[in-house]
């Protein structure tokens, strides 16, 4: 079982990484894996928010929220970009 104290580690960590570009890949369930690639835009108490988009404009993007047990189950895993030539930093 989680504590609260490992989910707050975890909140912890991806809160440095607020407005990085970041490739998340989510299982969905049924063989289904969704790969996405965004912004870490907002970090809150229970979710982390990505925008997921066309580009560097504001136009034709949207958001998705995953909590942070998603990350702990395996659920979702995020790899942060360091730098503009994609280069990965795995997070979990």
């Amino acid at each position: 079982m989680a504590t609260t104290a490992t989910l707050d580690n975890i909140r912890h960590t991806l809160e440095k990484y607020v407005g990085k570009k970041i490739l998340l890949k989510a299982n969905k369930g049924r063989k289904q894996i969704v790969t996405k690639q965004g912004v870490l835009e907002t970090v809150y108490p229970s979710v982390f928010v990505i925008r997921v988009g066309h580009g560097e404009n504001t136009e034709g993007f949207r958001r998705v929220a995953y909590s942070y047990s998603d990350l702990l189950t395996e659920t979702v895993k995020i790899k942060v970009y360091k730098n503009s030539k994609d280069d990965e930093k795995k997070i979990s």
